[in-house]
């Protein structure tokens, strides 16, 4: 018998937070056909603490590579609020990873795995995706990442 998704999340020690409200205009989730497109989520716990600064200016890779999968753990919460079972996951298409940076920072791939390699612990083959990982000047809040997501359902 094949293992659920949470069965595996809790397997690898991860309880998924309630997700997180909107902060401006927008909404978490937009569902068209079978595609999810999941706005950019950032790199905040399920207690609120968010991983904050710049790579290369005070956070290493390492520390940038957790905050990486925190922004994957609330992508899931935003799946499994917006489908009922995160098993409805057929595959993740593409990820776009926004890494707040310092100005010779060039390491932003290594940052962006931290939510690739999670997804992929979690989804196996259907975990690997199409994927960006952009450097840039700040990011709302001071958060060290946002990565969004497109995400194909059954």
């Amino acid at each position: 018998m094949r293992m659920s998704i949470d069965q595996k999340l809790a397997e690898l020690g991860i309880t998924l937070p309630s997700p997180k409200p909107p902060v401006a205009n927008y909404v978490p989730v937009v569902k068209t056909g079978n595609l999810l497109y999941v706005s950019g989520q950032v790199s905040v716990d399920g207690a609120g603490a968010m991983s904050t600064g710049k790579l290369g200016a005070g956070l290493d890779i390492d520390a940038g590579r957790a905050a990486a999968r925190l922004c994957a753990i609330n992508i899931l919460a935003q799946v499994k609020a917006a489908t009922g079972s995160l098993d409805s996951v057929v595959r993740i298409v593409k990820l776009v990873g926004f890494v707040n940076s310092a100005p010779d920072f060039t390491d932003q791939p290594a940052v962006v795995n931290g939510c690739s390699d999670l997804f992929v612990e979690v989804f196996g083959d259907k975990g690997r995706h199409a994927r960006s990982a952009v450097g840039i000047a700040a990011l709302p809040f001071n958060a060290a990442v946002e990565v969004e997501a497109v995400v194909e359902i059954a």
